[in-house]
């Protein structure tokens, strides 16, 4: 068995990644040996598509199972198609994460956790902010 954890870092000590499809890195690890490969995800600056081409990369690695914070309605369609199980609410480090899950901690998602582009970022990156400039004084 694979599961794959979303993280920040590249190793079990890293923090998990709340997010799915635009997580920093995927850990998948071994929960029997604990052995372990880690991988940046090539989809974090995709304008679009991003969970859905995250869902593609983790299901190419032979995962059966998911670990992360949130996932989002294609890229849960894309796992749940691959027959890959989903667990989210994840926090701690993917060590924590992995025992967590081996001692029963989490149950599997039924269905997206967040709004589709939920992960590209606040209102800020879209010119939302509330600043109020100066004008000219």
């Amino acid at each position: 068995m694979k599961i794959c954890v979303t993280a920040t870092g590249e190793d079990l000590d890293a923090q998990v990644d709340p997010r799915f499809g635009r997580c920093q890195y995927f850990v998948i690890v071994d929960p029997d040996t604990m052995k372990f490969e880690a991988f940046s995800n090539e989809g974090i600056s995709a304008s679009g598509g991003a969970g859905i081409q995250a869902a593609q990369t983790v299901a190419n690695k032979g995962v059966s199972v998911v670990i992360t914070g949130n996932v989002g309605p294609n890229a849960f369609q894309t796992l749940s198609a691959a027959k890959i199980k989903i667990a989210t609410g994840a926090s701690g480090t993917v060590k924590d994460a992995i025992e967590m899950y081996k001692g029963g901690g989490f149950s599997e998602t039924d269905g997206a956790t967040v709004e589709e582009h939920a992960g590209m970022g606040g209102m800020g990156s879209r010119g939302g902010g509330r600043g109020r400039g100066r004008g000219g004084r």
